[in-house]
C-alpha cells in the first residue's frame, strides 16, 4: 500500500462516504430481477472502483471493508453474512479492475480491467450465493441451486456491467475535477487519454446490461 499525503487521504474519505452515501440514495430503485427482490442494484462499486484505479487496489479494498462495515452497522438487516456478501462482490468488482490497471495505466488496461471484474463478480458469487445464500436467507439450498442460472447469474451480471460502464463514463471527470481542486498531484493519473474510447466502451456495456434487464423481466 502506497503512502499518501493528507490531501489523498480526505479524497480516500471523500470516496468512502460518497460510495456509502449513493447506496443509501438508491435503495429506492426496483429489483434488476423480480424472482430476487432481495438483491438491490447500488452503484457504490463504481466509486470505489475509480479510487482503485487512483490509489491502488489495497486502498480500493479499505474502502470496500468500510463501506461495507457501516452499511451492516446503519441500514443492513441480514447481518454478518449480508457484511461478507456485500464484501466479496465489491471485491470481486473492483480487486481485478485496480490491479489490472495499476500494471499498466492506460485505456487498454482499464478496459480489460472492468471486463475481468465483470467475469469474477459473475463466478465468485455464483459460489457464494450458493453456499451463503441459504443461511442468511433461510431458502432450502436445492431452491438456491435451482436459482443460480436464471436469476443470480443475470443480477450480477447486470450489476457489474452497469458498475463498469458507470465507471468509465466517470473516471475521466472525476479525475480532472480532483486535479483541478488540487486534491490530486498531476503523478498520480498516467494514462493516455482516450476519451472516446471511455465512451464508447461505457456505452456498449450499459447497452448490453440495458438489454439484458428487457430479457430478464419478460
Amino acid at each position: 500500500m502506497k503512502r499518501i499525503g493528507a490531501k489523498q487521504l480526505a479524497v480516500l474519505g471523500l470516496f468512502a462516504a460518497l460510495s456509502y452515501a449513493v447506496m443509501i440514495a438508491t435503495r429506492w430503485i426496483p429489483p434488476l430481477v423480480p424472482a430476487l427482490p432481495f438483491l438491490k442494484y447500488d452503484p457504490k462499486d463504481v466509486i470505489i472502483a475509480i479510487a482503485g484505479f487512483i490509489f491502488g487496489p489495497l486502498w480500493a479494498f479499505a474502502i470496500t471493508v468500510v463501506v461495507s462495515l457501516v452499511e451492516m452497522i446503519t441500514v443492513g438487516t441480514t447481518g454478518f453474512i449480508g457484511f461478507l456478501m456485500n464484501l466479496l462482490s465489491t471485491s470481486a468488482f473492483v480487486l481485478p479492475a485496480a490491479v489490472f490497471y495499476s500494471a499498466k495505466k492506460n485505456f487498454w488496461s482499464a478496459a480489460i480491467g472492468l471486463i475481468l471484474g465483470v467475469v469474477s463478480v459473475c463466478s465468485l458469487m455464483l459460489l457464494w450465493n450458493y453456499f451463503l445464500t441459504p443461511i442468511y436467507m433461510g431458502y432450502p439450498r436445492e431452491a438456491v441451486a435451482k436459482l443460480l442460472l436464471p436469476a443470480f447469474l443475470p443480477f450480477n451480471l447486470i450489476k457489474s456491467l452497469i458498475n463498469a460502464a458507470l465507471t468509465v463514463l466517470l473516471y475521466k471527470p472525476v479525475v480532472t475535477a480532483l486535479r483541478r481542486a488540487s486534491l490530486l498531484p498531476a503523478s498520480t493519473e498516467q494514462a493516455k487519454k482516450n476519451p472516446l474510447g471511455f465512451i464508447l466502451i461505457g456505452v456498449l456495456l450499459l447497452g448490453s446490461a440495458i438489454a439484458l434487464i428487457f430479457i430478464v423481466r419478460q
